[in-house]
C-alpha cells in the first residue's frame, strides 16, 4: 500500500466515525430529554403497575403485583362516589354478594410480560361473571383488558393510565 492509500481509508475512517458520533450524540441527547422531561417511557419500562380509568362508569382500578402474575382491584367509580358501601350485588355466587365493591380484586393470576399477560382471570361486577383474560400494555398510556367466556366470544377495552 502506498501512502496515499493509507490515507484515503484514514479519512473514510474519519467519517464513518464522525457519522457514528454524531448519531450517537442525538441518541444521548433523546434519552436526556426524555429523563428531564419527567416522564416515563414505555421505552424505558413503563409497567402496567398503577392506576387505569376504565371506560364503564369512570372506574379506577389499581394494577399491582401479586407475587410473579398481575392483579387489580377496583379503587373508585361514579356508583362508589355515590354509595362507598356499595355491595357485589350481582355476583353469580350468592354467598359473595354482601362483599364491598371497593377493594374488591377483580383480575388475578395474569402471567406474562413486560407487554403481555396471559391465563388471568376477571370477573366483572356489573354482570357478575368470571372471563378468562388477557392484558396487554399498547403503550405507556394504555393499556388492553380483554375478557373471554370462551375463544371468540370475547370482549376488550382500553384502560388509560392516570398520573
Amino acid at each position: 500500500m502506498n501512502g496515499r492509500g493509507a490515507m484515503q481509508g484514514s479519512t473514510i475512517g474519519k467519517i464513518i466515525m464522525t457519522g457514528l458520533s454524531q448519531r450517537v450524540c442525538c441518541v444521548a441527547l433523546a434519552l436526556c430529554l426524555l429523563v428531564l422531561s419527567g416522564r416515563r417511557s414505555f421505552a424505558i419500562g413503563a409497567g402496567p403497575e398503577g392506576l387505569w380509568r376504565t371506560p364503564v362508569h369512570h372506574g379506577v382500578v389499581e394494577v399491582y403485583d401479586c407475587g410473579d402474575k398481575l392483579c387489580a382491584r377496583i379503587v373508585t367509580s361514579d356508583i362508589l362516589q355515590r354509595d362507598p358501601d356499595e355491595k357485589d350485588v350481582k355476583n353469580r355466587d350468592l354467598a359473595l354478594r354482601d362483599r364491598p365493591l371497593k377493594g374488591l380484586t377483580v383480575m388475578w393470576n395474569f402471567k406474562g410480560g413486560p407487554t403481555d399477560w396471559k391465563g388471568g382471570t376477571a370477573y366483572n361486577p356489573q354482570d357478575g361473571g368470571t372471563y378468562h383474560g388477557s392484558l396487554k400494555l399498547v403503550d405507556s398510556e394504555k393499556l388492553s383488558m380483554t375478557g373471554c367466556i370462551v375463544f371468540p366470544l370475547c370482549q376488550s377495552q382500553t384502560w388509560t393510565r392516570i398520573h
